[in-house]
């Protein structure tokens, strides 16, 4: 950890931001020649004057910094600089890259990751989708990059985690704080078959101005970012547009017109985002990762569906009111006019095909089938 020391002095200085610390390592090395050279060396770099080489030769570290390196030993973080070789090489070419990572566990290969996102206050189709995507991504040796926000987020590194694949967090806060609290146990299974990860001191907040941060991580990080339900303002469209500037691959799974989850990633389309159904649509963009042996025995989601349907335990009468399902809420009125059952009778069939965990019941006598069915 004391070659992380000037390191972190170089991160403190004012005025010494991501892209001036990068051009700084191009122009000498390492940290500890940048504090070793002359006022006159460091202004041939474009973008340090005279008053700014002044405050890096006379800067002088503090305590802080030795007790951040203690902070992070203590949680078992490894400090990853952006020369060292298991550094996201990917992210490493971005305009402004993270001088160091904060990483608990194992990056592994980021060099085949896909970034998956979307929006916290997810639809059930939303949810499934991300999990499937990310579940047949994870499956095919590919790494599945999210936040660890609530709802499409959090899918998605679930999706990954079900198919015993690796998955890679990108926190908006440091590791020693869990947010959003709920994914404790999920942050902890993530760590174990893959990376939690943060720029972030270890004990920083989720303070609003850290996400999009963030999320030029999770693009820059990635081959390609997949937006699987976002409204028009949704914070997973900056992972998108980031993801554009950076030269990588932009994907968007469509959604009902009639909801406001997916205006978002529906505006993505126009602007030329490529349309995801399954995940053929994402791999056939990357022509390299099919030489790949990882990718050759995909288990696509048409195979999973087909053999899904084809198992569940339904009478006739519930085959009937099934197919009228949608991953989107149907009414019962709607259901009712659709199949031409009463009331009472289809609400006792609904009631049979939701304790056999075909489909969900949302309040208002609202229904739709459960992810495992589309």
């Amino acid at each position: 950890m004391e070659a992380i020391f000037p390191w972190m002095a170089l991160k403190h200085v004012p005025g010494v931001g991501n892209h001036l610390f990068k051009s700084l390592m191009d122009r000498f090395g390492t940290p500890q020649k940048v504090f070793e050279a002359t006022s006159q060396d460091l202004t041939g770099v474009e973008g340090i004057s005279g008053q700014l080489a002044g405050t890096i030769l006379g800067f002088r570290a503090g305590d802080s910094i030795q007790r951040e390196m203690d902070a992070a030993a203590e949680l078992n973080c490894r400090i990853i600089t952006l020369t060292n070789p298991q550094y996201p090489e990917l992210l490493r070419a971005i305009h402004d890259p993270p001088p160091y990572l904060y990483v608990k566990g194992d990056l592994g290969d980021t060099e085949i990751s896909i970034a998956v996102v979307g929006s916290r206050q997810a639809s059930s189709y939303g949810l499934a989708v991300a999990r499937r995507l990310s579940a047949d991504l994870a499956s095919m040796g590919l790494v599945v990059v999210s936040g660890m926000a609530r709802g499409i987020d959090a899918a998605a590194h679930e999706g990954a985690l079900s198919a015993k694949g690796k998955t890679i967090a990108v926190l908006g806060c440091g590791l020693g704080v869990v947010y959003p609290p709920e994914n404790e146990k999920l942050f902890h299974r993530i760590a174990e078959s893959g990376a939690v990860v943060s720029e972030l001191p270890v004990m920083e907040p989720p303070n609003a101005y850290n996400f999009p941060a963030r999320n030029r991580i999770i693009a820059g990080m990635t081959l390609g970012a997949v937006v699987v339900e976002a409204a028009t303002k949704s914070g997973s469209l900056i992972t998108a547009r980031l993801a554009a500037e950076q030269g990588r691959e932009v994907f968007a799974v469509p959604g009902s017109i009639h909801s406001a989850k997916s205006s978002g990633v529906h505006n993505l389309l126009k602007q030329g985002a490529k349309l995801v159904a399954t995940v053929d649509d994402i791999i056939e963009e990357f022509p390299r990762l099919r030489l790949n042996g990882n990718v050759q025995d995909a288990h696509l989601p048409g195979e999973k569906r087909t053999a899904f349907t084809q198992s569940l335990p339904m009478t006739p009468e519930e085959s009937d009111v099934f197919q009228f399902l949608e991953p989107y809420p149907v009414h019962i009125d709607e259901l009712s006019q659709k199949t031409g059952k009463g009331a009472g009778p289809l609400a006792g069939i609904l009631l049979n095909l939701e304790l056999k965990g075909i489909v969900h019941q949302m309040p208002g006598k609202y229904f739709s089938k459960r992810e495992e069915s589309f």
